[in-house]
């Protein structure tokens, strides 16, 4: 999907408007809200007032001054948001009038904008079969922006997929906690990449996108033929969507495919945020903080 510059600025832009727009509005405060501290950190002494949790005193400063004394401590709240995406050939893939790809850099750039509302570092991986691309977290609008450019335009090397890798990388790299969310369609064996994402769902507050087309859940059953091809492999045949054997055939593949992931997502008590390009972005973002809102009061 090559674009010319003027497309590209034209399209970040774009979804800096509209990204901008619903964090002031509607996701600022839920970000904030879902992503908490990294821990605390001492800030002073200060004397005993009734009602202060008497486990906070500093018996050491009580007992030179002769009066009780508690330590006071500051939330640490600044946090480091990683955004690792799916950028193989098969992310150049939308039935309606948006690819994934597209329907990912408005993810990334909705959580960026929410980071960056609230100081906090982003960064950025972008991974096929290689690791494309590694952008350090640093905080900024012009940092932000640059990200969604990435996201918008860049142009992968490789066509494939290895979440192992990416996951393997991002363990290795980053040595502070955070939040690493994880966008891709996931459409690979979950055994290979399985050790990886169990060492990052303990490392990081780990949040995996799953961004999957309808065409990609189900074929239509039509009386016709059509020629499918794998974009990374590059793999072609023909089917008859017609054919109930070829459905049911699907229907099982996909079935033991969800099955799969969420026995490895079910243990590491992972909840996925499931996107679908041809419906808004912000919709499924929108009831992953309302789901963790309602597990923070539980």
């Amino acid at each position: 999907m090559h674009m010319d510059t003027a497309d590209i600025l034209k399209k970040v832009r774009q979804i800096e408007i509209q990204t901008g727009k619903l964090v002031e509005e509607t996701f600022a405060g839920q970000y904030l809200s879902a992503f908490k501290g990294q821990g605390i950190e001492f800030s002073e002494v200060r004397e005993y007032t009734p009602g202060d949790d008497i486990r906070s005193i500093d018996w050491n400063v009580t007992a030179r001054s002769g009066v009780p004394y508690v330590k006071k401590f500051n939330e640490e709240r600044e946090l480091t948001l990683m955004i690792a995406c799916d950028v193989s050939a098969s992310q150049r893939f939308g039935s309606a009038d948006k690819f994934k790809q597209e329907a990912a850099a408005e993810l990334a750039a909705l959580f960026a904008f929410c980071a960056l509302k609230n100081s906090d570092k982003v960064g950025l991986l972008l991974f096929s079969d290689q690791v494309e691309l590694f952008v350090p977290p640093k905080k900024g609008k012009k940092h932000i922006l640059r990200l969604i450019r990435e996201l918008v335009a860049f142009e992968p090397k490789g066509t494939g997929t290895d979440l192992a890798l990416a996951l393997n990388t991002l363990n290795k790299l980053l040595k502070r906690q955070g939040i690493l969310i994880f966008i891709s369609d996931f459409l690979a064996d979950p055994h290979p990449f399985a050790a990886p994402l169990r060492l990052a769902a303990k490392k990081f507050d780990f949040i995996p996108v799953l961004i999957q087309d309808k065409l990609e859940r189900a074929l239509p059953k039509l009386h016709a033929c059509i020629s499918l091809r794998d974009p990374e492999s590059g793999g072609e045949k023909y089917v008859s969507l017609a054919d109930p054997h070829l459905h049911r055939v699907l229907g099982w593949q996909r079935q033991a495919w969800q099955e799969q992931l969420q026995d490895l997502f079910r243990p590491l008590k992972i909840s996925a945020i499931e996107i679908d390009p041809a419906q808004p972005t912000a919709d499924p973002v929108i009831a992953f903080f309302r789901q963790r809102a309602r597990k923070e009061h539980l």
